[in-house]
């Protein structure tokens, strides 16, 4: 975890890597807890000297014999913390990074590991931890200041220090072992008639090639089917399609089933027969029979896209870790999750609702979602790309030409843990901005992790409690970070650290870990658009961009600290084609910002290919809907 704390200053990351410090409303300059008080005044010619601290003398009243009083030195100013000369920050830089792929990932964690459960306190169940002690029998907590009553055992094997990271693996599991390779790939395909649109493509004898949107698709999946073959031959592989209707050809050896009509606005019916359709068979023995049915797909007729997308999850939730890959080429126009040209209120917030719970399911089944669409059109990215989002999948936009390289990709198996959650604790008196919990506890539901997942998080201190921390010399932090490795074994990993508090003038801005930074603006900012905050998002935009100024003004910006710098002006642009009479983003813009929602200062070359200046040359008018 990476911290940076106001009126505390630090960047904490689990992983062991440091960042910088706290400052309420998003100010970082901490002012000294001597700040309102003038310094002493040095001793005057014949009078004995004062403490500073003691009252001065009343000043003596006006006497037209005795001539004017002595006048009284001038007030000395009060001390402001100043950055070299630098103007205090704006940006609020109390940042937390969480690397989630790495703390799952407990073979290479050098923690220690218990099984048994951990002592937590009465009243916010932060753990007993190396910070922690017993002062007569009671044990303080270090976050609420509750006292908990007999707690003696907990601190037996419990070490010492300002760091501690210990593992909680319980000695049963409520479910059976599952094999890692015993999940499902679930190829869901639009076969509507706008996927015969062709494009033309390079061909070796020179002469123009056309081919259509679901020859491309056809192509993709048969190389798909025999990269799964080669690699994870006892994986289970099933194909769903959709347009008028839903056909689920399963793994391609059964008699396949048809959803249609009244049945494509039933969600419970639809869930109930994609659970009950059975998988039976790996890869391994239905390769040829899958590569027929891709082979015999025709294009015709509408879209029913959200009635696909239940199904093919109902199917995956039989299998924690497996994963559903949407392809499709416009808007659902008929079913569940129908989006109309111009949606009235009550349709569009049906709309939401529909692709948020289904969303949300597959997160509580352990499925991700991935999405591709096709450049040139509109499928309701915004909408639509909430699957991938929530469940920890991609979204994507391809040409003809990278369709297969997108679909190889999202078939890779980088599932590490399923329902994963994080709770974050700080003193009482922290907040979490732009959180709904206004308190010192945050939870923070993720669901399923793959590899290079990172969340970050930034903190303030309450007014009321800015004096009362500038008298501490450390803050402690824990997270606690519960989950289902892919072998269904329940882990608890609890992370405490005590980090230095630091006023502003302990930290200077170039110093500041920009990494982290960066992609806390890309990731909030994001995510504040998407929720219809585009001013907001504009504030933090701006005050980043602030500070990177100031950081290039005291050292030169390195490579990949450019990189953010180009984050940013994507945002910017983004957010100021939004125009108030707008009220859907495009499916480009969407596609950037769920991009920036999940970026990753371990993994900012990736990440950021996509995502560069020529984003802002097209200048895509961007819409938002009010969420």
């Amino acid at each position: 975890m990476e911290f940076a704390c106001s009126h505390v200053v630090c960047n904490w990351r689990p992983d062991g890597v440091g960042v910088p410090p706290i400052k309420n409303h998003y100010d970082n300059s901490v002012t000294d807890k001597h700040q309102d008080v003038a310094p002493p005044l040095p001793p005057r010619r014949h009078r004995k000297p004062r403490r500073s601290s003691l009252p001065l003398p009343p000043v003596p009243a006006f006497h037209p014999l005795m001539g004017p009083p002595l006048s009284l030195p001038p007030p000395v100013p009060p001390r402001v913390d100043k950055l070299e000369g630098e103007s205090r920050l704006k940006a609020n830089v109390n940042v937390i990074s969480l690397s989630i792929g790495k703390l799952v990932d407990i073979s290479q964690a050098s923690a220690q590991e218990s099984s048994q459960s951990p002592v937590v306190c009465g009243k916010c169940s932060a753990a007993w931890s190396c910070l922690s002690s017993i002062q007569g029998n009671v044990w303080v907590c270090e976050f609420c200041g509750c006292e908990n009553d007999s707690v003696k055992s907990a601190a037996v094997g419990q070490s010492s220090g300002l760091h501690g990271d210990e593992i909680y693996l319980p000695n049963h599991c409520d479910d059976d072992y599952q094999n890692l390779e015993d999940t499902l790939v679930v190829f869901c395909v639009d076969i509507s008639g706008s996927m015969s649109v062709t494009t033309e493509v390079p061909s070796s004898s020179g002469s123009p090639v056309y081919i259509s949107r679901l020859e491309s698709i056809q192509d993709a999946l048969q190389g798909a089917l025999s990269s799964l073959l080669q690699l994870s031959p006892r994986r289970r592989v099933a194909l769903v399609t959709f347009n008028d209707e839903v056909v689920i050809y399963g793994d391609g050896t059964s008699t396949p089933l048809t959803l249609r009509d009244w049945a494509l606005v039933d969600y419970d019916h639809i869930w109930k027969e994609g659970v009950a359709y059975n998988i039976p068979h790996c890869i391994a023995e239905t390769f040829h029979q899958l590569v027929q049915r891709v082979k015999d797909l025709r294009e015709d007729g509408a879209t029913c896209l959200g009635p696909a997308a239940l199904a093919s999850v109902a199917m995956a939730s039989r299998y924690p870790g497996s994963k559903v890959i949407l392809c499709t080429d416009g808007r659902a126009n008929i079913g569940l999750g129908e989006m109309e040209l111009s949606p009235s209120f009550s349709s569009s917030s049906l709309t939401q609702y529909f692709y948020r719970q289904l969303a949300l399911q597959a997160v509580d089944s352990g499925v991700i979602i991935s999405v591709m669409t096709f450049e040139g059109t509109d499928c309701r990215l915004a909408d639509v790309g909430r699957l991938a989002d929530t469940t920890g999948g991609r979204v994507n936009m391809v040409s003809i030409s990278s369709v297969a390289k997108v679909i190889q990709s999202a078939t890779v198996d980088n599932v590490l843990a399923t329902g994963v959650t994080a709770t974050l604790f700080a003193s009482d008196g922290v907040y979490f901005p732009f959180e709904d919990q206004n308190n010192h506890k945050l939870l923070i539901e993720i669901g399923n992790v793959t590899r290079g997942l990172e969340i970050t998080v930034q903190f303030a201190v309450k007014p009321e409690s800015t004096e009362v921390f500038l008298q501490k010399d450390t803050l402690p932090f824990q997270l606690q970070l519960s989950f289902k490795t892919r072998d269904q074994q329940k882990v608890t990993r609890i992370i405490t650290e005590q980090r230095p508090v630091a006023t502003c003038s302990g930290v200077c801005a170039g110093g500041l870990n920009t990494a982290v930074l960066g992609v806390h603006c890309a990731q909030l900012c994001a995510s504040l658009t998407m929720e219809g905050r585009v001013q907001e998002a504009q504030r933090q935009l701006k005050a980043q961009q602030d500070l990177l100024n100031q950081i290039s003004k005291q050292r030169p910006i390195e490579k990949e600290e450019s990189i953010y710098g180009n984050w940013m002006d994507t945002m910017t642009t983004i957010c100021d084609d939004i125009t108030a009479e707008s009220k859907t983003l495009s499916d480009e813009a969407a596609k950037v910002m769920y991009q920036m929602k999940r970026a990753s200062s371990t993994n900012n070359n990736s990440s950021t290919s996509h995502i560069q200046k020529k984003t802002i040359g097209r200048k895509k008018k961007a819409v938002l809907e009010a969420m």
